[in-house]
């Protein structure tokens, strides 16, 4: 990841660090000093085992040439990591060295690992969450009344208001934030099961062992290990996808907002920001690129995970390895497409002059649902529906305001005054429940949209 040139599209550095082989060993070297401890603490390790292993929680001791070089046989990196570490706590400890590893398997030490790695990991997601929510609360007061012309299927409709538009992002990003926390609940569990989830090696003591490193590593214990029920992780890589694809939507908003033709709003940041390399005029949206790009990853890694699921009997074949380079994808992806969408909305340029006058532009024909509605009570709905379609269509041949053409007509005149098709035609009369709408997102961080 670190050598590719696109690499700061799809990650953040911090995030790449947390999912790094460094870390990956040092979280695999706190699983086995955890497990010592527990050991130990129920008489099945020397008592100073403890001590001894967490000389190497560095786990500097490790010759990674060999460890890849092996693992190629091995099928994983976590026996050549065991046979190094029991051979660097034997020569300091003999006795320390016979409870090393003792009841776990291979997949105990490399799933547990991750779920660390996990942990950390969403812990700058969530601090990456609350920073986007911050900022778009901000844009949300700040824009609360900016109207704007709302659009349907890429075309122009009723008014709206960017504060309205930017508040279902903040209602979709605190729906995120609540399935984050559930699927971090369920994920973040202790695996440790021994050959075939029965820990039978440890005999009676094994609940016991279990119980006891769950707790030193700080992690909940699953009702029973999970080497082939995938479920959790499936699951956090769903939520990950989802937020992303919320992103997305507001990236592809901004976007085509930020379109010359249009020109309502724009990523801020410095002068020389998305700059093209044969056309000087361009000023183009890389940040909502960005997060467009980490997203459309997404979907492939969702994919992954559930066709990864029904992994044979008590330890999958091939199945399991498909995991252990996507869920760090799919952690390295939601960090980047969440700073970049927080430089997106801290940097936000709104021209709002250019709304109006955008909206202006139309001749007042997006305000025809307005005078539709407050005639079908006289003329009926179908009548009313026809009537404005027809004369939204000659205002615009005519290139006339639908104000103009609807005082023309008999059919409406004899139904509404010319001061009532004016207010009719008033977009801000037209906003409906908008600031209430906002209201609801603002007032509850629990906002369910």
């Amino acid at each position: 990841m670190s050598n590719d040139l696109s690499s700061f599209l799809f990650s953040t550095p911090e995030m790449t660090r947390v999912f790094s082989a460094e870390e990956q060993l040092r979280a695999m070297m706190q699983f086995e000093w955890a497990l010592s401890s527990a050991l130990e603490s129920h008489g099945l390790a020397e008592v100073g085992s403890k001590a001894v292993v967490a000389e190497l929680l560095d786990a500097s001791f490790v010759d990674v040439e060999r460890l890849m070089r092996e693992a190629r046989d091995d099928g994983n990196v976590a026996i050549s990591f065991v046979k190094q570490l029991a051979s660097a706590v034997k020569g300091r400890d003999e006795r320390a060295e016979r409870g090393i590893h003792l009841g776990a398997t291979s997949q105990d030490v490399l799933d547990t690992a991750l779920v660390l790695q996990m942990r950390d990991g969403v812990k700058l997601l969530e601090s990456a969450i609350a920073m986007l929510d911050a900022a778009l609360v901000k844009q949300v007061l700040a824009h609360r009344e900016t109207m704007m012309t709302g659009r349907t299927w890429l075309q122009p409709g009723p008014p709206t208001t960017l504060g309205l538009k930017l508040a279902g992002v903040l209602a979709a990003l605190r729906r995120h934030r609540g399935r984050l926390d559930v699927a971090t609940r369920r994920a973040m569990v202790l695996q440790f099961g021994g050959a075939v989830g029965t820990l039978a090696v440890l005999g009676d003591d094994g609940g016991r062992v279990s119980a006891e490193l769950a707790r030193v590593l700080g992690l909940g214990e699953s009702t029973l290990p999970w080497h082939a029920q995938r479920d959790c992780l499936v699951e956090m890589v769903e939520v990950l996808a989802n937020l992303t694809g919320s992103l997305a939507k507001l990236a592809r908003d901004v976007a085509l907002l930020m379109q010359a033709e249009t020109g309502e709003a724009s990523e801020g940041g410095c002068q020389n920001r998305g700059g093209s390399s044969t056309i000087p005029n361009k000023h183009n949206p890389v940040a909502c690129a960005a997060v467009i790009a980490a997203h459309n990853r997404m979907p492939g890694l969702v994919v992954t995970m559930l066709h990864a699921m029904p992994q044979e009997h008590e330890r999958g074949l091939g199945l399991w390895q498909a995991e252990w380079e996507t869920v760090p994808e799919a952690f390295r992806l939601t960090a980047a497409a969440l700073g970049n969408a927080i430089g997106i909305v801290e940097g936000l340029e709104v021209d709002a002059d250019r709304m109006r006058v955008n909206f202006n532009a139309l001749l007042g024909v997006s305000m025809a649902e307005a005078v539709s509605v407050a005639l079908a009570p006289k003329i009926g709905r179908s009548a009313a529906h026809e009537l404005l379609r027809n004369a939204t269509k000659r205002a615009t041949e005519q290139k006339s305001h639908l104000g103009s053409v609807l005082k023309g007509m008999i059919e409406v005149t004899g139904n509404l005054s010319a001061e009532e098709i004016d207010r009719l035609l008033d977009p801000r009369a037209y906003l409906g429940s908008t600031q209430q709408f906002i209201a609801r997102v603002l007032g509850d961080s629990d906002a369910g949209g």
